[in-house]
């Protein structure tokens, strides 16, 4: 048994707790959360900080992906492993050789961009180019609640509370649909221009409009359609395509914890979904995997 602790108590992190709970090789040892320290969530223990809980295997971090950097590098430096889901695409690359460093150092793992979009959508993209190496493809969101995006919002000063929804427009293009509840004294054209030059947005269309109350437009569900066409050896018109439709931070914190089993099987380092194998992500023996699955 594994023994895995989880920073953060939002969403996420609940969802993180009850895939734990039901995993056969996992156990739950403890949660952080300034705002919540001493209480309990489920009989499981909540500190403020690590020290003030049973040792820990994997942390796993339902966190925002602003604060999920600087976190897991200083857990990794402890020898603590970590399963985040950072879903800025643009500064994977970075991060990735930020924390291999000090997984290496630490002698523990990270799993990175372990959500499913980064994540297990990247698993697919990449099982696709395989498959089918020349071609295009296209990944179309929603429409549904973007966790990441929303929060990028909830951090803009004059907003008391947010949700981005995304909206596909075909072919890899979305629109973002921003919906905010402004601060008393804010104005809804300063927070709209801050939204837009936000890295989360600036390279969509996004529109955003005040509602009195979020919750009257507030759901947790998502998706995702993936295509790409293209070519297999001198074949044309191959045309792959995969689909889902999710509740957003169950299946982002799924895939946390299945990748937090399958990086604890790795050497020291850094990894992401798309260097794991997939028997990995798998709880038994791979022998009883291949003969379920194969």
């Amino acid at each position: 048994m594994m023994k895995a602790v989880i920073y953060g108590t939002g969403n996420v992190g609940r969802a993180a707790l009850e895939a734990l709970r039901k995993a056969p090789d996992f156990e739950p040892c403890g949660i952080v959360s300034r705002s919540r320290a001493g209480q309990t969530e489920g009989g499981v223990p909540i500190a403020d900080t690590l020290d003030k809980l049973p040792p820990a295997d994997i942390a796993i971090l339902a966190v925002p992906s602003r604060l999920s950097p600087d976190l897991a590098e200083s857990l990794l430096r402890k020898g603590v492993s970590t399963a985040d889901s950072f879903d800025i695409h643009g500064e994977i690359p970075a991060l990735w050789e930020r924390l291999g460093a000090a997984a290496r150092k630490g002698g523990a793992r990270a799993v990175i961009s372990a959500g499913w979009d980064p994540g297990s959508d990247s698993a697919v993209r990449a099982l696709m180019e395989a498959l089918v190496p020349q071609g295009l493809t296209y990944t179309n969101f929603g429409p549904g609640m973007s966790m990441g995006h929303t929060v990028a919002v909830k951090a803009i000063p004059g907003v008391a509370d947010a949700l981005s929804m995304t909206i596909p427009a075909g072919a890899g293009v979305h629109r973002r649909m921003v919906y905010v509840r402004l601060e008393e004294g804010a104005e809804l054209g300063a927070v709209a221009e801050a939204v837009k030059k936000d890295a989360y947005f600036a390279h969509d269309e996004t529109h955003v409009a005040a509602v009195p109350d979020i919750a009257a437009v507030r759901g947790a569900g998502h998706g995702v359609h993936i295509e790409r066409i293209g070519v297999s050896g001198a074949a044309q018109n191959q045309n792959l395509t995969f689909g889902m439709r999710i509740d957003n931070p169950a299946l982002t914190a799924q895939v946390m914890v299945a990748s937090a089993r399958a990086v604890m099987k790795q050497p020291p380092g850094c990894y992401t979904l798309i260097e794991l194998p997939p028997v990995d992500f798998l709880p038994g023996a791979r022998r009883d995997a291949v003969a379920r699955l194969v």
